[in-house]
């Protein structure tokens, strides 16, 4: 099943109707519930009505807010290289204790809308697999976070890379340097997801800028924590609610040869964000050359079944200035 909310101009970070979509993506009916917070509240749900004609840009977030959304650093590759590239050691308990913050839920945009601010700020991208939940105990194990686990989702962490380091450094975690993700079309059960297989989604994660490949990055390989692990690291001290939705961290593989990886131009993946890309320029050649999005800049975000059509509807936004 797959399921989406529309756009409301009335109410924008409520979005309108809920509706169930066909697989193809061409078709949609109502949903037998308000939204989709009640349908994962009550953890069930199904189409009633007619089916018209699904206008995928009239998509807001499938969840237009979330009780609480979370996000993960499960690719600890992408740590490691942010510590390679500046000089510092990779503490070994990253590699066994999750990183996680917990980021903006009142409003999320949506799949088409423009990404606003400030090019001084460092505008990036993250392309990110998530997933939404229904409800999950505190203290609960990997398996059981993971059996709670019921739609999948793209996911568009934007950030920006410039108001980081000053954030980290009062010791106090993200505030103005994460503004709203951006999220795919559509959500997809997980029980029906193509390369779901319960922890992790295998697949590639395309992402191109302004027209150009920039990453076909693998989202099951290199993925240090799956998400039953990530999960039950959230909830640890606390419950979750159903409606949580949890995102993986930028997908970031390793080159064949073990090394930082390639971009798209050399033969290798690419990359989930810009940021890793100038890593891996200061890596070897001692400096990053690749800018940050500047107004007028596109990305791109999708995935593909084995027969080339689009799972979750792809996220495609532009970038504008601050008026």
């Amino acid at each position: 099943m797959k399921v989406a909310t529309l756009f409301s101009p009335e109410a924008p970070r409520i979005g309108g109707a809920f509706v169930v979509v066909s697989d193809d993506l061409t078709t949609c009916q109502p949903a037998d519930t308000a939204s989709f917070q009640d349908a994962l509240d009550r953890d069930d749900l199904c189409a009633v009505g007619e089916a018209a004609p699904f206008k995928i840009k009239d998509c807001a977030a499938p969840l237009p807010r979330a009780f609480q959304f979370l996000d993960a650093s499960a690719y600890v590759n992408h740590v490691a290289l942010v510590r390679q590239a500046r000089g510092a050691e990779m503490p070994e308990h990253f590699w066994t204790d999750p990183l996680m913050y917990q980021g903006v839920s009142d409003s999320f945009l949506s799949p088409y809308q423009p990404i606003a601010g400030d090019p001084r700020w460092g505008i990036d991208f993250e392309a990110e697999v998530a997933v939404i939940t229904h409800a999950i105990a505190q203290g609960a194990t990997a398996e059981e976070a993971a059996a709670a686990i019921r739609y999948i989702v793209l996911m568009n962490d934007v950030s920006l890379r410039n108001l980081i380091p000053a954030e980290l450094a009062k010791g106090f975690g993200f505030v103005q340097s994460k503004p709203p993700s951006s999220f795919s079309p559509v959500a997809v059960a997980a029980a029906d997801c193509p390369g779901w297989d319960g922890r992790k989604l295998h697949g590639t994660m395309r992402i191109d800028l302004n027209g150009a490949p920039f990453g076909r990055v693998e989202t099951g390989e290199d993925m240090t924590f799956d998400f039953g692990v990530l999960l039950a690291h959230a909830a640890k001290t606390r419950p979750l609610g159903a409606g949580t939705i949890l995102g993986s961290g930028t997908i970031s593989n390793r080159d064949q040869d073990g090394g930082p990886g390639k971009t798209i131009a050399e033969g290798g993946r690419g990359y989930a964000c810009i940021a890793e890309q100038r890593m891996v320029e200061t890596i070897t050649s001692g400096a990053a050359k690749t800018p940050f999005l500047q107004p007028g800049d596109r990305v791109k975000i999708w995935m593909e079944d084995a027969q080339g059509n689009s799972i979750f509807g792809a996220i495609d936004q532009e970038v504008k200035a601050l008026t």
